[in-house]
């Protein structure tokens, strides 16, 4: 599996795109601003859309780019998320005022966009390929992703503060060769990152300590402005993983 980065910052910015990983050239993880950067053919080649959770910086662009396609497949898009997930995006974004419900167009028998709930644990097959939900602590429900090729696989939390539970499931994995985990905010702002549910830098050292596995580590959704002193004391501590800042436009294999 080859994962392309066209989003990993906390926030936006001149030459800052959220949150978003195309897998192949079929899956999206996450929906961020990132996917403005796809051409129109790439776009209409997505065929399964896995959401952590329902915020903004995450699914910004699920309906652009719903709108971008419609007319050009002949089979709906899927977006694989938790109930309550599915439910916000019903309630908030496709419900006719902010959004078109692509759900019933072009017709209710054969709409643009389909759901598909999934809950931790759950696991869907596409082509050979195995997507899991990993448990997440966030402020709303989520979930991160195991995305398994076989060969190797690469987790990502997507946004989450300390949870043990994901680490116990991680610990299971065999083949793990990527750890992308989000680090929103400084050691000055832990209080800020506990009451948000994010991580910062003595957290995210905490929770790698419980990581038995010896994947590549890349540090997501640092907040704009304050990447560099993060990455500082990222980096303060010696750990033997050595994580690294992911960037925007880069490509993972395994």
């Amino acid at each position: 599996m080859i994962v392309q980065v066209l989003g990993c910052s906390g926030g936006i910015g001149q030459g800052l795109r959220t949150t978003s990983l195309l897998v192949d050239e079929d899956i999206l993880v996450d929906a961020g601003t990132g996917v403005g950067d796809l051409t129109l053919e790439q776009m209409s080649a997505i065929d399964h859309v896995f959401l952590t959770h329902s915020h903004l910086d995450h699914v910004a662009f699920l309906p652009l780019l719903l709108d971008a396609v419609l007319g050009k497949r002949e089979r709906p898009v899927t977006v694989h998320a938790l109930p309550e997930t599915i439910a916000s995006l019903k309630a908030h974004i496709f419900n006719g005022q902010i959004w078109p419900d692509f759900n019933r167009i072009p017709t209710p028998d054969q709409p643009l966009l389909q759901y598909a709930p999934m809950t931790v644990g759950d696991e869907v097959e596409i082509a050979g390929r195995r997507i899991v939900a990993l448990p997440a602590n966030h402020s709303v429900p989520a979930v991160g992703y195991l995305l398994d090729s076989g060969s190797g696989s690469l987790a990502f939390t997507g946004d989450t503060t300390s949870c043990d539970e994901f680490w116990q499931v991680l610990n299971q994995v065999d083949n793990l060769r990527h750890l992308i985990i989000e680090v929103s905010f400084t050691n000055a702002e832990i209080a800020l990152a506990l009451v948000s549910h994010h991580y910062c830098p003595a957290l995210l050292l905490n929770g790698l300590d419980q990581l038995k596995p010896r994947p590549e580590v890349w540090v997501t959704h640092l907040k704009p402005g304050e990447g560099e002193a993060i990455m500082r004391e990222v980096k303060t501590v010696s750990h033997g993983l050595a994580p690294q800042v992911l960037q925007q436009g880069q490509w993972l294999n395994f």
